[in-house]
């Protein structure tokens, strides 16, 4: 018996020492921060303006970082689930001392990695380490309680308990727990499960914000004879509403400088003006004043488009007939501006070399033009991606030898984009989602073979719900469900 006490004793002990030891670990909210700058300064969305389907990935991620790193600071939270994230990260350069200075703008890397741990410097530290970057500021920071050195060994070595610790006092062991997440793959069923319920308590609260939105984007569209009113990037419900409002308060105050918008898309983003697509750009964090220098302005940028359409016209003539395009969801988000340089570059280009394309020869093909490219390719849509420094011989070779590979390209885009539809508005009524829709950087044969295994499944979960078909599984802040297009079953 009094052995039985003694064992009993030593455990309580080990448990105590334990606590203190997590706790001598644990940062603050300031210090995380301050740890993970270098690591916002590489996957940060705002550099990645100009490669719009990295920058989608990583705001979904980081949005799922910061709740993993929010539910790690609150107390008595202990319901943690490995989380599987993905970032692209930019290059560092080889000489710079400058943190912020010290990332390449055109060149990254894709890093994935699983989180798993219970405290915040063990996080922190394994993010930076995922993504190779250095953890030396991280001894500077002021933890909550420093232990002495005779200490340091024991903190920086990881505890590992007997199995029978875990057998007598009933706590999870939580290396067979990590082992049991990674032999068992997340699957779709069991992802609704745990998480349906949230999604559903979330969707309702949205629902009064939702009719607002719709209340309001109806109202402004009619008001001011629009064609269609966007957004660039995934903001929440409430987000959206708030501009809105914004911008019905302008058209109040102001209601002159709103004639020239009539037959127009407006796109809320992160900056004012017109894009190269001809849409008016409202930046969501400029004021009334440069809102309305923009509508006093469009008849300018009206006379720019012409002469921009007039550019790609010439363009055509001189490449066979090849017609030149601006695909929004492929291409970074350009002002009118941005575009009409880049093509008045490449047009000098080709009048300077003059290549011999028989006339209207490649009539029925598409082409867009990247300032970031140095090599030629074909689309899997079919369309021609031709870097405006490409060598015009190199270019003249390539879009012959590929011509017939394009038009089958092109054909087929148009077959998958009817299937595509078809599957969309099919699974969507089998289901009873009140939404079904997928990101930008989601391909169409990506979308096609989701939605395909989708209708071979039973899912009950999903009626009434807002479906969104992604690259990861979450559940965003107005209860819309994120599935990846890949899915395991």
């Amino acid at each position: 018996m009094f052995c039985c006490l003694r064992v009993v004793r030593r455990l309580c002990l080990e448990k105590i020492l334990l606590q203190c030891i997590i706790q001598s670990r644990t940062l603050s909210g300031a210090d995380v921060i301050h740890a993970l700058k270098p690591f916002y300064f590489a996957v940060h969305p705002d550099f990645f303006g100009q490669h719009p389907k990295e920058r989608a990935v990583n705001e979904n991620s980081l949005k799922r970082l910061n709740g993993y790193l929010e539910n790690l600071q609150k107390p008595g939270f202990h319901s943690f689930k490995p989380t599987q994230l993905t970032f692209y990260v930019r290059e560092r350069e080889p000489n710079s001392s400058n943190v912020q200075e010290s990332f390449s703008t055109s060149g990254f890397r894709a890093v994935s990695f699983t989180l798993h741990t219970r405290d915040l410097l063990s996080t922190v530290l394994d993010i930076l380490n995922s993504c190779s970057l250095s953890t030396e500021h991280i001894q500077s920071l002021s933890v909550n309680s420093q232990p002495h050195k005779e200490a340091k060994s024991t903190l920086n070595r990881p505890i590992k308990w007997d199995k029978t610790y875990y057998s007598f006092t009933g706590f999870k062991d939580p290396e067979e727990e990590l082992d049991q997440a990674q032999r068992v793959e997340t699957t779709l069923t069991s992802w609704l499960d745990d998480n349906e319920a949230s999604a559903v308590i979330k969707l309702k609260k949205s629902l009064p914000l939702r009719e607002e939105l719709e209340r309001l984007k109806f109202e402004l569209s009619h008001q001011l004879q629009l064609s269609d009113i966007r957004w660039q990037r995934s903001w929440g419900i409430a987000h959206r509403c708030s501009q809105l409002h914004s911008l019905g308060r302008l058209v109040q105050q102001r209601p002159e400088v709103l004639k020239n918008v009539k037959g127009r898309t407006l796109v809320f983003t992160d900056r004012s003006g017109m894009s190269a697509a001809g849409h008016v750009m409202l930046g969501t964090m400029d004021v009334h004043h440069h809102w309305t220098k923009i509508f006093e302005r469009l008849p300018n940028y009206y006379k720019l488009q012409e002469r921009l359409l007039f550019l790609e016209d010439r363009i055509s003539q001189l490449l066979g007939g090849i017609q030149v395009i601006y695909v929004e969801e492929l291409q970074p988000l350009l002002t009118l501006e941005e575009y009409y340089d880049t093509l008045d570059s490449f047009y000098n280009k080709l009048l300077d070399s003059r290549l011999p394309f028989h006339p209207q020869s490649l009539r029925g093909l598409q082409m867009i033009l990247e300032s970031d490219r140095y090599t030629p390719s074909l689309h899997e849509f079919g369309h021609f991606t031709i870097p405006t420094v490409c060598d015009p011989a190199t270019l003249q070779w390539f879009i012959i030898a590929k011509a017939q590979e394009a038009r089958e390209n092109l054909k087929r885009r148009e077959e998958m984009m009817i299937t595509e539809k078809e599957l969309i508005d099919t699974s969507a009524e089998k289901f009873s989602l009140d939404r079904l829709y997928k990101e930008p950087s989601v391909t169409s044969a990506q979308m096609i073979d989701c939605c395909k295994r989708l209708l071979q499944e039973s899912l009950p979960y999903l009626q009434g719900m807002h479906l969104c078909i992604s690259h990861f599984y979450s559940v965003l802040q107005d209860g819309d469900l994120c599935i990846p297009w890949n899915w395991k079953s």
